[in-house]
């Protein structure tokens, strides 16, 4: 295929940092065997092969992103998830996110990919439901982290990651690695990763308890958990009503609005039950930016 003659043309440049492994199996949680070039990088990640030490599942990088789910090469068994999460799934919204539909959050009083980054501290930085990639390349090319990795379920978000990253011409052998997972099952090991980012993502998670609970298991002792998301207010049920998408509806059909919205004790009694401390945050009208850290 012609993508994989354009990796195989490219050098793999390599240094201390891309050569950490922190891939795990979602399965049993035991870290992989990688065979091929070594290299938190898109054409190291795509040439190479990974197997689970214990139960012996293997994972290979499908189109341009590594699949790190529970059903990464099962071929009988399909799984419908809730329909906020397979919304995201459609090209249509992947195609649409950057396009229009994330600069609505405006409204909510979210602000601009530059306002809302946040520089955490070096290392591996994860962007969990990164979408199309909108934070995940801008944290690729700020040259403040060791690798970042940009993990979303939807395959098609992460198509379209892949897409501006070649139309804004960044280097194919950044430290950038495009993975799908579950947020409820990340695949990597315990005590692993330094910052975790979760921009406008949590209202989307099937279970916000057990996706953060996951967040402070792979995060080292002293890494940041930084994310956005909506406030209860009166007003902002309407963001992902039906009127709200209207445009969308009738190409992706009937779209589920039991999106998940916090007033911020709710957010900040959740961070502590999972462990993480040194609760901060950030509100403007029902948008709300926070960190925690891991002791």
């Amino acid at each position: 295929r012609s993508l994989c003659l354009q990796f195989q043309e490219i050098k793999t440049e390599l240094n201390d940092a891309s050569k950490t492994e922190v891939f795990a199996c979602p399965v049993c949680y035991e870290p992989l065997i990688r065979k091929g070039p070594p290299g938190m990088n898109l054409p190291a990640i795509y040439r190479s092969g990974f197997k689970c030490s214990k139960c012996n599942k293997s994972f290979t990088s499908k189109d341009v992103f590594l699949d790190l789910t529970v059903t990464s090469g099962i071929k009988e068994y399909s799984e419908l998830k809730p329909a906020r999460t397979e919304l995201f799934r459609s090209p249509l919204v992947s195609f649409l996110y950057e396009r229009g539909w994330r600069q609505n959050f405006n409204r909510s009083g979210f602000p601009g990919r530059d306002e809302e980054f946040q520089s955490v501290a070096g290392g591996i930085l994860v962007d969990v439901s990164c979408g199309s990639g909108l934070f995940s390349r801008k944290f690729a090319s700020s040259g403040a982290y060791s690798s970042v990795i940009a993990l979303d379920f939807s395959e098609n978000m992460l198509r379209q990651c892949y897409d501006y990253i070649k139309q804004e011409e960044t280097p194919m052998n950044t430290n950038l690695a495009l993975v799908r997972a579950d947020i409820l099952r990340l695949p990597f090991a315990s005590c692993s990763i330094d910052a975790i980012h979760a921009g406008a993502a949590i209202h989307c998670w099937p279970s916000p308890s057990n996706a953060i609970a996951e967040i402070s298991r792979v995060l080292k002792p002293g890494g940041v958990f930084v994310a956005t998301t909506f406030l209860s207010t009166p007003t902002n049920s309407g963001l992902f009503s039906i009127d709200a998408l209207k445009p969308l509806r009738q190409i992706v059909g009937p779209v589920n609005s039991s999106y998940n919205f916090f007033i911020e004790g709710e957010l900040e009694d959740l961070c502590r039950s999972c462990g993480l401390v040194n609760y901060s945050s950030k509100v403007q009208r029902s948008f709300i930016m926070f960190s925690r850290q891991k002791p």
